[in-house]
């Protein structure tokens, strides 16, 4: 018989308690409100994500990321994983308190990955940060983006005006990186249009389902060609 879950933490937020609950040693889930946002033993798409969006700079010569979205810190550990020493790596995460339960009862899940020392932790919003990185360009522009949000791509998103997979953000996307940049995305569910977006901006895209069985995730992966849009900027 399953043990009952035990509340940890619990915060409010704008769309309800955050709540980090516990059973068993290693078993550990975020809520928010009644929305289950990640549970400790289904981390495979988001392994993935973090290898897939990375994995390419393993060799490079102090690459620069942005991950959008801490959660339990294994999209984090996973990028880490596929980085050299000299890499630098920013995390955006809205909520503080998450970043105090990866530095406390979560840090053995993925070997305290939010204190290595390529780490830092910006308390805010993604989207800020790219539109940020877009208008200053030179070294704020990044080799990979990678976002792990608890709201991926979907049928509803609107198509130009969305703060994160719209077809203006994706522009935003593109004037942060570097040449030959690369994005990858965690989504719920396989999402065409998105898919379409990216390659209208000029990206080659491919889709990840991980696993084999049950509920099987989408990671986009777009990569920048070198075209004449090269010299977009932030909108």
């Amino acid at each position: 018989m399953a043990q009952p879950w035990k509340i940890i933490e619990s915060r409010m937020t704008d769309e309800g308690a955050l709540e980090l609950r516990q059973r068993g040693e290693k078993d550990f889930m975020i809520m928010i409100g009644s929305q289950v946002l990640m549970n400790s033993m289904a981390n495979r798409s988001e392994v993935v994500l973090g290898q897939l969006g990375c994995g390419h700079l393993k060799e490079a010569d102090a690459p620069q990321v942005l991950v959008g979205g801490l959660g339990m810190g294994f999209t984090l550990r996973a990028v880490l994983d596929s980085l050299p020493a000299s890499a630098r790596v920013v995390v955006a995460e809205l909520n503080p308190v998450v970043r105090e339960w990866c530095r406390g009862p979560l840090a053995a899940l993925t070997g305290n990955a939010v204190d290595d020392p390529r780490v830092t932790v910006e308390i805010g919003d993604v989207a800020h940060l790219i539109r940020r990185s877009a208008v200053n360009g030179g070294d704020e522009r990044f080799d990979a983006i990678v976002l792990d949000l608890y709201r991926g791509p979907h049928a509803k998103t609107h198509p130009s005006n969305d703060p994160l997979y719209g077809s203006r953000a994706i522009d935003n996307m593109r004037a942060a990186l570097k040449p030959c940049g690369t994005v990858a995305v965690w989504g719920e569910q396989y999402d065409e249009s998105f898919d379409k977006r990216l390659q209208s901006a000029g990206f080659t895209v491919t889709t990840e389902r991980p696993g084999r069985g049950g509920l099987r995730h989408a990671v986009f992966l777009a990569h920048l060609k070198q075209s004449k849009k090269s010299g977009m900027h932030a909108s």
